[in-house]
């Protein structure tokens, strides 16, 4: 897949709702997305429910509303959002220790702290995110979706290997013949045909959890309306919203590189949250963007618009509570295929190549994203910890390209070049000559900015060592950021 490319790059239009109700093919497209990532969504969220402890229909209640939701609201046309994994890692405590009527409690509030993060700007954080932890983030979503598979392919009947390489063999093949219908689909239906017509007995979609046979209710959660109810709900949807809006927003980063087209950040966030506070009404376990799924519906269907992704939660609602034994019987290795497909196009294979010529630090950020995603199985802490890296590299790096020189002419001349800020200016004291030189001396930081107060008590460091020998100093060239530091701050540090 292709690289993560920088914010600035140009951008196309979008197709639109309209645009596709207007052209029969498009039209077409986006219907038959919207069927083949229903298919994706169901034995996921199924198996996601179960994970964190829940009825199974928790997943499949959560994955329909978040998708009909969030294409409606969000900001990243065409992405998918459901039942994911990392939420359920995070909010499984709250139904194990409290009961799910707290789950549900805290989904809503989750929600609601991601409308109030959205409108604060979170989204803006973005930029901040370096090019090595966008490609790590990548990658280490290449590797769970393809380990995800794995308990689907250990201690199972031998058919179900041949039906996996079969599968796989549609997906990448069948695109050569036609484009109009996703290969995935194909594989599917293909699959689930000569299954059912043989009679061999393979795991199926059934196998994963019951399918509901009735529509999700609006309800609101009976808790108390407590202050200790908040206090057990709110670390959780706390972590719940940042851990959603973080996969969310980084899913619609890669979403953008695909189609190359840029969507809103803030409008996503927005639309997370109220997706969430409808999905906790409607007693859904919660949930995010979901990439797998995302990537089937925009790269393996082609699919552009919000009509793919809406038609996403319709189909899997419809799907699971009319056709229910009907899905149930589609064979695991069928959607297998499938995913081993996504997972294989996701990663970025680049990377790999490109290791050799990267910077060290560069590498060692794309490789603590990677380990902390997969060995923690979150996004999250694996985001988190390559972000943490990337800032220490930089710290030091930049730490480093301070200097301090003594004119040869003037020996009461200093010249200080470079970026001063608290890990650089930590020994700027002990870079002058204070026993030697004339009684007056002068600083010329022109070649360098001042960035913090650990900066202007590194220059009154100075300062004091040259008075306490009776001899002055003099700070020139001052830039306007650093004047302002400085002026504010100079003698009153302590």
């Amino acid at each position: 897949m292709p690289s993560p490319r920088p914010s600035s790059a140009p951008s196309h239009r979008a197709p639109t709702v309209l645009d596709a109700l207007r052209d029969p093919r498009l039209l077409t497209v986006e219907i038959l997305g919207g069927l083949v990532t229903a298919f994706a969504l169901i034995p996921e969220s199924l198996s996601f429910a179960i994970v964190a402890g829940l009825d199974p229909r928790m997943g499949l209640y959560a994955a329909f509303t978040m998708a009909c939701v969030t294409a409606v609201l969000g900001g990243r046309p065409a992405m998918v959002s459901g039942a994911a994994g990392s939420i359920a890692l995070v909010v499984f405590p709250v139904a194990r220790d409290h009961g799910v009527d707290f789950l549900l409690a805290t989904v809503i509030l989750g929600g609601m702290l991601q409308v109030l993060l959205g409108a604060l700007g979170v989204a803006r954080l973005m930029r901040f995110i370096p090019r090595s932890v966008m490609v790590g983030f990548v990658d280490a979503l290449a590797i769970l979706i393809f380990s995800a598979q794995l308990p689907q392919l250990i201690g199972v009947p031998w058919l179900v290997y041949p039906l996996v390489a079969v599968g796989v063999g549609i997906v990448v093949l069948f695109p050569r013949l036609t484009r109009r219908i996703p290969a995935p689909l194909v594989s599917i239906l293909l699959i689930t045909l000569a299954v059912v017509s043989l009679g061999v007995d393979v795991p199926t979609v059934g196998d994963e959890g019951a399918l509901p046979h009735s529509l999700p209710v609006p309800g609101i959660p009976h808790v108390p309306l407590t202050l200790h109810t908040l206090q057990v709900i709110a670390p959780y949807a706390i972590a719940m919203a940042l851990v959603g809006l973080m996969e969310s927003l980084l899913t619609a980063n890669l979403v953008d590189d695909i189609t190359q087209v840029r969507t809103s950040r803030t409008r996503e966030a927005l639309g997370q949250g109220v997706a969430n506070v409808v999905t906790g009404i409607f007693g859904g376990m919660g949930g995010c963007a979901m990439i797998g799924q995302t990537i089937v519906n925009v790269k393996q269907a082609g699919a552009r618009t919000r009509l793919s992704s809406f038609l996403a939660g319709a189909f899997l609602i419809v799907l699971s509570v009319a056709l229910g034994d009907t899905v149930g019987r589609i064979p695991m290795a069928a959607l297998v295929a499938v995913m081993l497909v996504v997972a294989a196009t996701t990663f970025d294979w680049h990377s790999l190549r490109t290791l050799a010529i990267m910077p060290r630090s560069e590498t060692l950020v794309l490789l603590v994203t990677v380990l902390g995603t997969v060995i923690t199985r979150n996004l999250a802490v694996g985001v988190i910890a390559g972000v943490v890296t990337a800032a220490i590299a930089f710290t030091r790096r930049v730490a480093h390209m301070t200097e301090v020189a003594r004119d040869l002419a003037d020996p009461g001349l200093y010249r200080v070049r470079g970026q001063l800020f608290f890990a650089s200016s930590n020994d700027l004291v002990e870079q002058f000559d204070y026993e030697e030189g004339p009684a007056h001396v002068v600083v010329d930081l022109s070649g360098a900015t001042v960035w913090d107060a650990s900066s202007v008590a590194a220059l009154d460091g100075v300062r004091e060592q040259y008075h306490r020998r009776q001899r002055t100093v003099e700070f020139t060239g001052l830039d306007r950021v650093s004047a302002h530091f400085v002026e504010r701050l100079t003698g009153r540090l302590g």
